[in-house]
């Protein structure tokens, strides 16, 4: 076979031009934007809390629930040809230990309890066995209340946590270290418990109170104080630390704010990446003054350079405002002089969600800030710009929008879009459109497809870039009537067709893969369902890797190529996990002395597989399919030698403590005659010239002999131990550069 050019694809590859007739019959264009994707996700249990569902940055889904907390992880699969979402799923229990809040001494506290339910004062004995906080043995609800997924690069692996406030009010952080598992990092409820205790459950700068628990308001006071209701993670803050060699290295911090019942906020600094509550940097306590707090979003602006933020807490009469957030400890990042009051009328109208969006005016040529929150049926919107006269603030309600209150909102983390969904099961799309100085709003309504449609939804979530829209709903009534049994169910629409999500993938800013798992997904669904690459995606791809060479446009290609051999690879007709009985097999006499045996018709099979002209056909392609592979991953390969390459040139102490193999590294791009790259040949001379006669070659950790670098896939010394080198074709999960050195010992 015929070497296969990684810049085009092979001859035989059916990847060519649509025909008019073909256009016109395309059945993605009949489709639409909105399709349903299987599978449909079960949930074991009622969903609880406010705003159920949501999606993290690096695609996780998480569940409220009220056993726990179920999570879905939306995988872009490259070893399978199935067509449907690939799905991992793991869960978090509830924990089985009720959440006991520290107000003080246990037997003062008993004492209290034993006073306000035998008081003769029914105002007194009312209040206090009404309350589920106050008094747990009237019955604790069980179940999660709320969720927020943390930023990128918060854990020891650059991935999400998973911060999960339950119906009792134990807040923890969740962290997935290890794969499928998931374990508890920090319980901020203990921790916070521990530091009011120590500081006489006093106010943020004042002194202990002098109260005991006997009396009812300072046992309301002390709980309501450590309550949580909402929680909110900032973005991550980084900057630069000078280190005792002058050497400058990024320090990254996160913020965790919590909004308690009384309106306290209490803001939590973490050091990345987050291990344990040795991480924690300091806790600070903010009043807020806000009565009813109900709901909390970050605020976050940039403006000429300065990095500003604050937070946005809504209540369940009617206000909403914006409160500073000294950031002294961050250099770099500035906070308001004074709250900024969004909305000031107490209409009784509870808030449920916020969202902040930071956008790009076009009319006055600057950055601003989009706030979102649902009130009732009702929609409010604030525009907040910064100009010479100070911070400017145009705010409204988007009226007519449902005609039931609003029950989820969400909004993309790549796009301007925001969705809404109402009690009735009414979804809605509202794009924001500028004005010279307000805003108005484009509004969709997202018309749901068969299985969807008529159904009660109770949450919905977008992917981060805007590709797939995630709903849990039950089903509705019929006929007037309520069904016998409400099963749960999680299911997947998309928002965007695989062309737009091509387009977008080509032109993207983020240059990472992985990040843009969602719109890939739709891509890979594409291929696997024509057998073939877009004519039109492969073109402006190859048009693009010949004029940039971007490795990001590389590993495009690769996926698509890897995604195609897919295509065409037959579905197995067992199961993959079962095992085989090849080898066990039974021959058999028959009478006439001949043998039968289980594998008596393979030459015939392999027979009609040669005369079939389709089989033969789609042998010969596959096979092309395979030279352009490995002509993809040899390119990649090589690119990624380079760079480890220029990283020794620049630090020849990394050769000796790590173990790269420069000598091998070196010969093996220049034993191949066909490649010319005279960049590599002139780093590889002056590496040589560098190094001298020194060579830090590979050894192998059971007999110790010398590991030759002949083959990029793996490496086999003299006794014939043979290690796998990590694949050195994509990218991992942080961005991180591999390095070309041999994986800890994991087996023969």
């Amino acid at each position: 076979m015929a070497a296969c050019s990684p810049n085009r694809a092979p001859d035989r590859v059916e990847v060519g031009q649509l025909t008019e007739a073909e256009r016109e019959n395309d059945p993605w264009a009949a489709l639409g934007p909105v399709v349903k994707r299987d599978p449909v996700i079960k949930l074991l249990s009622p969903v609880s809390g406010l705003e159920p569902l949501t999606w993290s940055e690096d695609h996780r889904i998480s569940a409220s629930s009220t056993s726990g907390i179920s999570l879905m992880e939306v995988v872009c699969d490259v070893h399978g040809n199935k067509q449907d979402l690939v799905l991992h799923r793991t869960s978090i229990p509830v924990p089985d230990q009720v959440c006991e809040l520290k107000v003080g001494p246990a037997e003062e506290l008993l004492r209290a309890k034993d006073k306000f339910s035998s008081s003769s004062d029914p105002a007194m004995s009312q209040s206090f066995m009404l309350d589920r906080v106050l008094n747990p043995t009237v019955g604790v609800h069980k179940g999660i209340l709320y969720t927020s997924w943390s930023p990128l690069g918060c854990d020891a692996n650059g991935r999400c946590l998973l911060a999960s406030l339950t119906l009792d009010h134990r807040l923890t952080i969740h962290s997935s270290t290890k794969r499928l598992q998931w374990t508890v990092v920090a319980d901020l409820t203990q921790l916070y418990g521990e530091s009011l205790e120590i500081r006489g459950y006093s106010v943020p700068g004042g002194q202990p109170s002098k109260a005991n628990l006997l009396d009812l308001a300072e046992l309301q006071r002390r709980y309501r104080m450590q309550t949580p209701v909402r929680m909110e993670w900032s973005s991550v803050c980084t900057t630069q630390h000078v280190q005792t060699n002058n050497e400058c290295k990024d320090v990254g911090t996160v913020l965790l704010a919590v909004l308690m019942e009384n309106g306290d906020l209490v803001v939590w600094q973490f050091c990345l990446p987050i291990l344990g509550k040795d991480s924690v940097l300091s806790c600070n306590t903010i009043q807020s003054g806000v009565l009813s707090p109900s709901v909390l979003a970050w605020w976050e602006y940039e403006h000429s350079g300065r990095k500003m933020s604050g937070l946005i807490v809504g209540s369940k009469l009617g206000p909403v405002k914006i409160l500073p957030v000294n950031l002294k400890a961050v250099k770099g990042y500035f906070t308001l002089r004074q709250p900024v009051v969004l909305w000031q009328e107490s209409d009784q109208i509870p808030v449920h969600n916020i969202k902040c969006i930071s956008l790009f005016h076009p009319k006055q040529n600057c950055n601003c800030s989009l706030v979102v929150a649902a009130r009732g049926s009702y929609l409010f919107w604030c525009l907040l710009l910064i100009s010479k006269a100070g911070l400017n603030v145009h705010n409204s309600h988007v009226t007519g929008l449902h005609s039931t209150p609003i029950v989820s909102m969400t909004a993309s983390r790549q796009g301007s879009s925001i969705y809404t969904c109402s009690m009735d099961g009414t979804v809605k799309k509202l794009t924001p459109i500028f004005t010279d100085m307000a805003v108005a709003f484009k509004q969709e309504e997202i018309v749901l497809p068969e299985g969807l449609a008529g159904r009660r939804i109770h949450g919905i979530a977008v992917s981060p870039h805007g590709a797939y829209l995630a709903l849990v709903s039950t089903e509705g009534m019929t006929n007037g009537q309520h069904p016998v049994s409400r099963p749960y169910q999680v299911q997947f629409v998309t928002l965007k067709t695989p062309n737009d999500a091509a387009a977008e993938l080509l032109e993207s800013p983020v240059q990472s893969l992985f990040k843009q798992t969602d719109l890939l997904d739709l891509v890979r669904w594409r291929v696997l369902r024509d057998k073939r690459i877009p004519a039109l995606l492969q073109e402006e791809l190859d048009d693009k890797v010949h004029n940039t060479g971007s490795p990001y446009l590389w590993r495009l290609k690769l996926f698509l190529v890897r995604v195609l051999y897919q295509s065409l690879q037959k579905a197995p007709v067992e199961a993959r996990w079962r095992p085989t009985h090849e080898d066990s097999k039974v021959f058999v006499k028959d009478e006439e002395g001949g043998v039968v045996g289980e594998g008596g018709g393979g030459e015939e099979e392999v027979v009609s597989k040669l005369q079939d002209p389709e089989a033969r056909a789609l042998e010969e392609q596959t096979g092309e399919v395979i030279a352009w592979i490995e002509a993809v991953e040899a390119h990649l390969t090589r690119e990624h030698m380079k760079r480890v390459l220029g990283e020794v040139y620049l630090h020849t102490w990394i050769t000796e403590n790590t173990s790269i193999p420069t000598r091998g590294v070196c010969d093996f791009l220049t034993s191949d005659p066909t490649y010319e790259d005279r960049a590599a040949q002139v780093l590889i001379g002056h590496i040589q010239k560098k190094m001298n006669k020194q060579t830090f070659p590979e050894y192998c950790s059971l007999c110790k002999e010398v590991l030759p670098f002949t083959d990029r896939k793996q490496a086999v010394c003299s006794n014939g131990h043979m290690w796998l080198r990590p694949r050195l074709d994509q990218e991992d999960t942080a961005g991180s550069l591999y390095i070309l050195r041999l994986p800890p010992p994991l087996g023969l």
